[in-house]
């Protein structure tokens, strides 16, 4: 394998170690994120059974406030009573009076269901108030490790970092621009081997990354000449493994 390809090799490794702490510190913000959005979908339901509560109240109070004057007025009319004139004047009146009594006894059921309606989503509101109290306890946990956990993250970060700069300055400058533009849209898996299959000739060549099947002069290429070859299909740079035999099929 020539030199640049070597060089390939080591800053690809390098490259996928970097990957991968990028992607678990990506997983770190995502869980905070996560669990603050359950959060946050937690107070927009209290608020909601909240004001629901409040509009149950509401209306139990206006029933309230309907049944005080229809009781008014209930009152005003026995003392019509006792003034009535005529037994067809005292029945009409005693009539008014027992209609407006079953309109209240209705009127009070209607209330009662108000009030037992608004019980009820207090109750569901304290239960969703608990739920949030212990989903900002997890938050805060959650917040704690991930920071530790990113510390740690950077630090490795930071000297891959480092790593891959000394690794990057033993690549040719055009065999590293190609790695940097793949690295950019592949998440830095740029490099696939050469798999080969078969006990003899004519030989079936695979790529190690996409596993689709790839022209033999890929190979012949890069056993003599130290240069960039790319999968047909993925678009991978792609290298000989050392020894490479064919592989049964």
């Amino acid at each position: 394998m020539g030199k640049t390809m070597q060089a390939l090799l080591s800053l690809q490794s390098i490259e996928h170690r970097l990957a991968e702490v990028r992607k678990r510190l990506r997983s770190q913000s995502v869980a905070v994120e996560a669990q603050q959005g359950r959060i946050d979908e937690l107070r927009a339901k209290h608020t909601q059974l909240h004001d629901e509560s409040l509009g149950r109240q509401r209306q139990a109070g206006e029933v309230d406030l309907e049944l005080r004057a229809r009781e008014d007025t209930i009152s005003k009319l026995r003392q019509s009573l006792n003034t009535a004139k005529t037994n067809k004047e005292y029945a009409a009146i005693l009539t008014q009076i027992n209609t407006l009594k079953a309109d209240n006894s209705r009127l009070e059921d209607e209330a009662l269901k108000f009030m037992q309606a608004g019980d009820e989503i207090r109750i569901e509101a304290d239960e969703v108030a608990r739920r949030i109290a212990e989903a900002e306890a997890k938050l805060e946990q959650i917040q704690q490790n991930s920071a530790e956990q990113v510390a740690r993250l950077e630090q490795m970060r930071h000297e891959l970092e480092q790593d891959r700069e000394g690794a990057a300055g033993d690549v040719p400058a055009g065999a590293l621009m190609v790695f940097e533009r793949l690295a950019e849209t592949r998440d830095g898996d740029v490099m696939a081997p050469i798999e080969i299959h078969g006990r003899k000739p004519p030989h079936e060549y695979v790529c190690g990354g996409c596993f689709m099947s790839i022209r033999a002069e890929h190979a012949n290429a890069l056993r003599t000449k130290d240069e960039i070859r790319f999968c047909d299909s993925c678009g991978r740079i792609l290298y000989l493994q050392e020894q490479t035999s064919p592989q049964q099929t």
